[in-house]
């Protein structure tokens, strides 16, 4: 597929669609936008945005051709193949953990969460979409610590909003809500489809490409605002990188994080 055509609540939602679906990164394609959103109340009555993604061509490079000097190699007696050993259970199961699959930095903080039909957080959302008239389906997992919603359904996007500024303000609402009048601190999360997931890698691609342009131009990188935990995700992905370093400047909400040399 070379071309896609993407609704979202404004441009940049509806061009990073297309380019999951493309598997392209921005400077791979061509964006054309063909509607424009218009703004509505918290997202309600607004008019999505259309737009037209397309690949560009590759560009050929002629190289010539290597030339190949064959040497004669020595005929080397034939050896016996020494018989292979089986794996004994200890080295399987070391095998087998070092293919475990990473936890995401959401799994890393909430922790081991069980499904839940009755919590405060979850009454709070769905009479929270209901009142906005968004079809949506709200889940829950929580423990005594944590509690994780998922939103799924098709106005999940409106949940999400940009770069899912939404969604943050969702989330942070919700986390006021259960922990009024608490002793102890409840870790909220909101997640719609999962987006955050889903922004988790691109983030972690966003900053390993850009650590790379700061070693060849050898110039400092400073990205846009983000919130604690995209920031947390940037930090995380680069701190054993032997390159670059990283680090976060101005105050929420509009707190940045640089990317320079060591």
């Amino acid at each position: 597929m070379d071309v896609s055509e993407k609704w979202g609540t404004d441009v940049d939602t509806a061009v990073e669609l297309a380019l999951a679906e493309l598997k392209c990164s921005r400077d791979e394609v061509e964006v054309t936008v063909l509607e424009q959103p218009s703004r509505g109340f918290f997202g309600i009555g607004s008019k999505l945005a259309l737009v037209r993604v397309e690949k560009k061509a590759p560009v050929v490079i002629e190289e010539p051709a290597p030339v190949v000097v064959e040497e004669k190699a020595p005929v080397a007696a034939p050896q016996k193949q020494k018989p292979q050993k089986s794996e004994t259970k200890a080295e399987k199961k070391k095998n087998k953990k070092e293919v475990q699959p990473k936890k995401s930095s959401i799994e890393e903080e909430v922790g081991n969460l069980s499904p839940v039909e009755n919590h405060i957080a979850l009454d709070f959302l769905k009479e929270v979409t209901e009142q906005m008239g968004l079809v949506v389906d709200v889940t829950a997992k929580a423990n005594e610590d944590s509690v994780l919603l998922n939103i799924q359904g098709k106005d999940s996007g409106t949940i999400i909003g940009k770069r899912g500024q939404t969604l943050d303000a969702i989330q942070y609402l919700t986390s006021l809500v259960v922990n009024k009048d608490q002793n102890n601190y409840i870790k909220v999360v909101v997640d719609a489809e999962n987006y955050r997931s889903k922004r988790e890698k691109t983030l972690e691609k966003l900053a390993n490409r850009l650590a790379d342009k700061v070693v060849k131009t050898k110039r400092s990188v400073r990205l846009e605002p983000m919130n604690p935990y995209e920031r947390k995700v940037i930090h995380a992905t680069l701190q054993n990188n032997p390159r670059v370093t990283t680090r976060s400047e101005g105050q929420d909400p509009y707190r940045r994080v640089i990317i320079e040399l060591k």
